[in-house]
């Protein structure tokens, strides 16, 4: 998720920035809007109502008759999971010829994915102790907690989908199309027995099975990616795209409707349903169907800018919107601001205001942090790069805190466990430095002269 885009000098008779020759800025453009509509998405979702009888927190979407079917084409993360294929295989190939292995990619993207997270586990942790102490009441504290770490579901995902890259890889090279059936029938297999429990006698929780789909679904949604880097949807005319994104949503009706899966999206997200598939799909075939519209978007100069400024700290921005959202509507509580019904007229003509209000917070709190995103994950002068079985341990304990927050939801506890879990990963992959003994007898040589 972290991509950057490397700004170049506009050509001087140009009023556009010049394009990268090696890169697809479309990808870029895509994981920015997508960003945009996850932000929109999550501030929406807040509902805040302030009456004699307290603070109240709902989803006024839900109320929304539209709402489930807006899902078919509002849920984006499918989408980003394809364009994160993408860019991943790129990275891998590259990697590869410059004489890296599965160690040094998988390094890379701890330090990438995890230094930002770092930061803000360490203000949460910080933030719900002193609540805690400060006699915040638990309830309320609960439903902030919950709230500022329901994004932290992705790192687990995606760390999950980027150790699968180096073998995905080889398996997509030499058999793609069999890798691709046999991560659909794994998705299936996993929804049938998951379904089929979900009313059994004995009271069995049938949740646990569907986590196997964060390998099956995420990971077939980037597989999809490393077909679109390969140049697989460039082979079909713009009405062939068409007609098969219509296809993909056409089967989502009967399984949907007839069917045992849920109509809105993104409660088929955690753990992740075949539907996910569909939807993702069908998005990746509509931005082929549009793509020439969409790269004489690229080309125009603020749009660029843009995509520099939010694609160069995407990692840090994806953590920090929740939390800074719910302080946006904690300073206007303070400020005692109106708060109109959730869902009215009212409510709706007021969210533009608050959604650039967002940004601004965003964009600033964002400035200093994405140093952490940004940083640089070659070794050390005179470093060794860690074993291949530190870098896995530090995956996974990577993984297990926002994997647990994804289970659970986020509180006191595990944000301060789960703080020191991803400082020792970052320290597991980041190298050791070897003992500098050896200069000591120059220190010496020097005294004694």
């Amino acid at each position: 998720m972290s991509s950057t885009l490397s700004p170049r000098p506009a050509p001087a008779t140009a009023s556009t920035l010049s394009l990268p020759a090696s890169r697809d800025l479309v990808v870029d453009f895509i994981r920015v809007a997508c960003m945009f509509a996850v932000v929109a998405v999550h501030l929406l979702m807040m509902g805040i109502s302030v009456d004699s009888s307290g603070i109240g927190v709902g989803n006024p979407l839900t109320s929304l008759s539209w709402f489930a079917q807006g899902t078919w084409f509002g849920q984006v993360m499918p989408l980003f999971f394809v364009v994160g294929g993408f860019a991943s295989l790129t990275s891998w190939r590259s990697l590869q010829r410059k004489g890296g292995d599965a160690g040094d990619y998988l390094r890379n993207r701890v330090l990438r994915l995890v230094r930002p997270t770092v930061a803000l586990y360490a203000f949460l942790t910080i933030a719900l102790w002193s609540a805690t102490a400060a006699g915040v009441p638990g309830d309320l504290l609960t439903v902030i907690a919950a709230g500022a770490g329901v994004q932290l579901w992705f790192l687990a995902a995606y760390l999950i989908c980027q150790a699968m890259v180096p073998t995905m890889a080889k398996l997509h090279g030499l058999a793609p199309y069999r890798t691709v059936a046999a991560l659909a029938a794994g998705a299936v297999v996993v929804d049938v027995v998951r379904l089929g429990l979900e009313h059994n006698p004995w009271g069995f929780d049938s949740n646990p099975v569907g986590l196997l789909n964060m390998v099956f679904v995420w990971g077939l949604l980037q597989q999809l990616g490393f077909f679109y880097a390969d140049g697989f949807f460039d082979r079909f005319a713009r009405w062939k795209l068409v007609l098969a994104a219509v296809a993909c949503y056409g089967a989502l009706v009967p399984l949907t409707g007839a069917g045992p899966y849920p109509v809105d999206m993104l409660t088929s997200q955690n753990p992740p349903m075949f539907p996910l598939v569909l939807v993702g799909l069908a998005h990746v075939l509509l931005v082929k169907a549009v793509y020439p519209m969409l790269q004489w978007c690229v080309r125009v100069g603020w749009v660029q800018k843009v995509m520099f400024v939010v694609g160069s700290r995407a990692m840090t921005i994806y953590l920090w919107h929740l939390p800074l959202i719910i302080a946006l509507f904690g300073i206007a509580l303070v400020l005692r601001l109106p708060f109109p019904e959730p869902a009215s007229t009212e409510w709706w003509l007021s969210r533009p205001l608050f959604y650039v209000a967002a940004w601004a917070l965003v964009l600033l709190v964002s400035t200093p942090l994405v140093r952490l995103e940004l940083a640089g994950t070659a070794l050390a002068p005179g470093a060794s790069r860690p074993s291949m079985w530190r870098i896995a341990l530090g995956t996974v304990l990577a993984i297990i805190p926002p994997f647990v927050v994804m289970r659970q939801a986020l509180d006191v506890t595990n944000a301060t466990w789960g703080l020191v879990l991803l400082v020792i990963a970052v320290a597991l992959v980041t190298g050791k430095v070897p003992d500098r003994a050896w200069k000591t007898p120059r220190l010496m040589g020097r005294t004694e002269a």
